[in-house]
């Protein structure tokens, strides 16, 4: 592949064109690929991982308790009498295994502080982790929606106070999320081919594809953060959200790529909007990395009716393979209220999409929506996430929930700020990352590096004479560096995204000095032309 074939697939998703650079990096066998394209992060959560697998030691042998079975290798169902003292047992002969003291703490913190009966829990978390039956209820497993619940009021709120109950969705990752908000959205008559929604720029490029699809067919509003005011969205931009025709507001908050969270005074400015001018603005907020940033406010926690939440634990806990995500709505939500005012011939035929499941379709809240539409609604009883998927989610969030010195949160932000520091020193840059940083990637926009680093007329020269996708050809193939066209993501300008999180730090700055040669190489033309 040349590089006017490789302009050409710069038109195409960046997550496609990504997987063109990979196989032209890794052409040169004599050298080391470094793969700055994708964020799937190089560490993992031990602990709740360990607590997971002993618990299902102990899951294995309460199953095994019913001897007439055992000859067979055929074990029955957990039973929750005495379970608390067996488990009690489990603890002292095994005390000594990782993961069992985090097992031991997680049952107190459940029935000291969250106040639910242990042997509830205990037998939720057995049976889910053995799955010997289907998720009931289907939305989620009882308990484990309440314990992450807790952990996403914690996290996305800032440990303010929340008024009101958090309805949970488990589902297959936030991709899964996404694609189920989308499709339930349209089904029941809330987005129309036609509608606008405005988009927060730059941000995860299916944000910026799915409405364009043949099924949505959805007016794009850009509302574009500003490189400037540390990637910001300026009043002027929300000001959009003024409109009535805009129907739904998108964003990835913290932003992806610039990794920044919205700041307080957007915050305020959304808030504003929606309390004078748009009480029946959905806001869409995808925020798998807000836990990467201290004391995050999501729109979540100052917007809680008109918003819509979508968390992975993919990132954070280093847990991509695991597929673990959830939709959070409001008990008292706008979405609810927008299916109330739809006319008599749209709540008809929802009436009869909706039969199947209940004798008051109209009375189906948007949540439920959401589970039976995941599953075509026919099939809505054996809808839910696996049940040892939701075991480990509850782990995770059991984790986070007895962490009061935030010592994990703390770990994760030195990784990826020390290696975003280093690509910066690399390339000869000063890094300010503000409070609002999370650090989990960088944005790197050409024309800004090359007014730092060289001159404003250098810059210019450069916007002017180097094709789109040139500086991410050349690294690849000369330098065995992978990184992502910032196009792909709604940024306007040539840029580059590098994520933070799955490389170390000598990496980030091998990939900081190949950046600055190649930029040197260009000034040197820039000068000679001069």
């Amino acid at each position: 592949m040349d590089l006017q074939g490789f302009s050409r697939l710069m038109q195409i998703s960046p997550f496609e064109v990504k997987d063109a650079l990979i196989d032209l990096a890794s052409s040169h066998a004599e050298r080391i690929m470094l793969n700055a394209g994708r964020g799937n992060p190089n560490w993992v959560a031990t602990r709740p991982r360990h607590g997971f697998w002993q618990l299902g030691r102990f899951a294995t042998a309460e199953a095994e308790r019913f001897q007439g079975y055992m000859r067979e290798g055929v074990g029955g169902l957990p039973e929750k009498d005495g379970i608390v003292a067996r488990f009690d047992t489990f603890v002292q002969m095994n005390r000594a295994e990782p993961g069992v003291d985090f097992l031991q703490a997680s049952v107190a913190y459940v029935r000291d502080r969250l106040g639910y009966k242990a042997d509830d829990f205990l037998h939720e978390m057995v049976c889910g982790i053995l799955a010997c039956n289907y998720p009931v209820p289907d939305r989620m497993l009882r308990l484990s929606e309440a314990i992450c619940g807790e952990f996403l009021v914690q996290e996305m709120c800032s440990r303010e106070p929340f008024t009101g109950r958090v309805d949970l969705f488990a589902t297959e990752g936030g991709t899964a999320a996404m694609a189920y908000i989308f499709n339930s959205l349209r089904a029941n008559r809330i987005l129309r081919p036609g509608d606008k929604v405005a988009i927060a720029r730059p941000i995860f490029t299916p944000y910026l594809e799915i409405p364009e699809l043949e099924d949505y067919k959805l007016e794009e509003v850009t509302i574009d953060a500003d490189e400037n005011d540390g990637w910001q969205l300026p009043d002027s931009e929300l000001e959009k959200l003024k409109d009535p025709k805009v129907k739904a507001f998108f964003l990835v908050n913290p932003s992806n790529p610039p990794s920044v969270q919205m700041g307080a005074r957007a915050r305020a400015t959304v808030q504003r909007i929606i309390a004078q001018d748009r009480p029946d603005l959905i806001l869409l907020t995808d925020d798998v990395y807000g836990t990467f940033v201290d004391g995050f406010v999501s729109l979540f926690a100052t917007c809680p009716q008109n918003t819509i939440l979508v968390y992975s634990y993919s990132k954070y806990f280093g847990a991509t393979g695991w597929r673990l995500g959830l939709i959070a709505l409001h008990e008292n939500n706008v979405l609810d209220r927008l299916l109330q005012q739809l006319g008599d011939d749209d709540l008809a035929a929802l009436d009869q999409r909706y039969a199947s499941l209940t004798l008051e379709p109209r009375k189906l809240k948007m949540i439920d929506r959401l589970v039976a539409d995941s599953r075509a609604v026919a099939l809505n009883h054996t809808a839910g996430l696996s049940t040892p998927q939701q075991v480990q989610m509850v782990l995770f969030s059991l984790f986070s929930l007895m962490d009061t010195a935030d010592a994990y949160k703390a770990e994760m932000k030195r990784l990826v700020r020390g290696r975003l520091a280093t690509l910066y020193r690399s390339m000869g840059l000063t890094c300010e990352q503000g409070a609002d940083s999370a650090g989990y990637y960088a944005e790197l926009t050409l024309d800004n590096i090359a007014h730092q680093v060289y001159d404003p007329d250098f810059a210019q020269w450069l916007m002017k004479n180097i094709a789109p996708g040139e500086l991410l050809y050349r690294i690849a193939d000369e330098a065995g560096v992978v990184l992502m066209p910032g196009g792909g993501f709604g940024d306007t300008r040539p840029s580059a995204r590098v994520s933070l999180a799955n490389l170390n730090e000598s990496d980030y700055a091998a990939i900081g000095r190949a950046i600055r040669r190649m930029l040197d190489e260009y000034f040197a033309r820039y000068r000679d032309q001069a």
